[in-house]
């Protein structure tokens, strides 16, 4: 099986650019904030309908179904 590696783009520390808007990342205003990043789904999939993600050894499946909901499954 292929494994899929998708290259992104490091968060920023600079105010938004709205040229950059959709990049899948906010921009990193605080270090010490908690808050998870966001990554757009378009990013993961590249463009795919299916993708495999390795997550601690185990392969799983993320998918978009026809309605353009995310499935995820082991």
């Amino acid at each position: 099986m292929k494994t899929l590696t998708p290259c992104l783009p490091e968060p920023t520390t600079n105010p938004p650019d709205p040229a950059a808007a959709g990049s899948g990342f906010l921009p990193v205003r605080d270090r010490t904030s908690t808050a998870p990043p966001l990554i757009q789904s378009r990013d993961l999939l590249q463009g795919h309908g299916l993708v495999h993600i390795v997550h601690q050894g185990a392969v799983y499946r993320l998918q978009t179904t026809r309605q353009g909901k995310l499935i995820l499954t082991k």
